[in-house]
């Protein structure tokens, strides 16, 4: 049975099914690989650069594309009171992937597009896990973990 229950959103008509299922494999090997055991739910929207920067001019200050961007519900604003109840599913956020970043940076790192669009879901799920890369440490937990998932997988570089 899993876990997550995921909501795919392709904005850009452009992900194939198989690709999206594999990121659906791959984000439930991450919820078991990490332990979670309570129902969860999360979305993926999959946008074009245009689409990205907009977001992130207006969410993060940076007037430029970038590759993705993850939106943890779980980290309460100022003021904000979480909500929770009996047989509610822990609700994680949303994970913003721009496809078109995803195509350069597959060919900037010569590996597949597959295996790049595996690598930013991964990463945005761990975000959405509270998991960071600020320091030299969270950085080489983060990415050691992404490695493992994505190996594990079988989507090596």
């Amino acid at each position: 049975m899993n876990l997550l229950d995921i909501d795919f959103l392709d904005e850009t008509s452009a992900m194939k099914e198989k690709a999206v299922e594999q990121i659906e494999g791959l984000l439930n090997l991450a919820q078991k690989k990490l332990q979670i055991t309570e129902p969860c739910e999360l979305s993926v929207t999959f946008v074009d650069n245009n689409r990205i920067q907009d977001i992130n001019r207006e969410y993060r200050g940076k007037d430029k594309p970038t590759d993705v961007i993850s939106f943890a519900l779980e980290e309460l604003g100022e003021g904000e009171i979480q909500i929770s109840g009996a047989n509610m599913p822990r609700v994680l956020g949303d994970i913003i992937i721009s496809i078109d970043k995803a195509r350069e940076q597959a060919t900037d790192y010569g590996h597949s597009v597959e295996r790049e669009l595996g690598f930013l879901a991964v990463h945005g799920f761990l975000h959405l896990l509270g998991y960071d890369h600020e320091t030299e440490e969270e950085e080489k937990e983060m990415f050691d973990l992404q490695r493992s998932i994505l190996d594990e997988y079988g989507l090596e570089r």
